[in-house]
């Protein structure tokens, strides 16, 4: 039987790409957001996870607004990195867990999902941002990524990504290959990139939320659009994405233990991570 042991939040950002491939660091407004993730990447060689379950939004780069789903599951064996303008990076493609995404779909559309199956998938920064962070290449891990709508309306409600959370961890826990599952959500936690708002972050809403989705996960699934947006700029509605994460966790049963927890704010963004291992009874 498949189990979640694992997961994982984390901010997503395209300079985030830009500052590892460039080697940035060690600069100054760097170190501290790389450095958060060392023990993480180790910590994730002695579990050793076989997949990597990914929740995350595409940038209009898999999907156009001409047909923008609200939920997609990638099914394909091979996952290619997408080139987001500047040039593909030096990264290998990433191999994706067929059998297992195949089952995940299934099971999401018998719990009444009306999911796009993708059997082509690239993965931008939503994915590739934090991957290079978390594992060493060659890639020890397979990946499911799972795309969520947060660019064009109607947009899924907090609630239901916490419930496709919950729905993929009944679907890992019914198949039948021992597989140790990590279920990632990515995000940018405050901030917004256009209007008069520009350049707003909110630490202090970012840090509570950080400590909600530990203890009181129930009130942010309650939360509106307008919530997060009132409180962390219109592009930070991408944090609803971290419910499908712990949403997935909550199903799974057992109590957690806090591997990482870490914030800064140092440009656009707020970055956040937070790091789970799920402890059986």
């Amino acid at each position: 039987m498949a189990r979640i042991v694992a997961g994982i939040g984390s901010s997503h950002a395209p300079s985030i790409a830009f500052a590892y491939d460039a080697g940035h660091q060690q600069r100054p407004q760097w170190k501290s957001f790389f450095d958060a993730y060392v023990p993480v990447k180790h910590w994730l060689q002695r579990l050793r996870p076989d997949t990597l379950i990914v929740f995350y939004n595409d940038h209009l780069n898999r999907f156009q607004l001409d047909a923008y789903p609200t939920f997609a599951i990638g099914v394909a064996p091979e996952l290619p990195i997408a080139d987001e303008g500047r040039g593909r990076r030096p990264l290998p493609d990433v191999e994706g867990d067929a059998a297992l995404a195949w089952h995940v779909a299934r099971s999401l559309v018998a719990d009444e999902f009306d999911l796009c199956v993708s059997r082509e998938m690239v993965l931008d920064h939503g994915v590739m941002s934090i991957l290079p962070l978390i594992a060493d290449q060659p890639w020890p891990m397979r990946v499911v990524p799972i795309a969520v709508n947060v660019i064009a309306e109607p947009l899924p409600t907090p609630r239901r990504c916490w419930r496709i959370g919950e729905a993929v961890a009944r679907a890992v826990r019914s198949h039948a290959a021992d597989t140790r599952v990590a279920v990632m959500a990515t995000g940018g936690l405050s901030h917004q990139l256009h209007g008069a708002g520009f350049g707003f972050t909110n630490p202090e809403w970012d840090n509570r939320f950080m400590d909600l989705l530990e203890h009181e996960p129930e009130r942010l699934a309650a939360a509106s659009h307008d919530d997060f947006v009132l409180r962390g700029g219109a592009e930070s509605v991408e944090m609803m994405v971290w419910l499908a994460m712990r949403g997935a966790l909550a199903e799974s049963g057992g109590a957690l233990r806090r591997v990482q927890r870490h914030y800064t704010a140092p440009m656009l963004t707020g970055y956040g991570l937070l790091a789970y291992e799920r402890v059986d009874p």
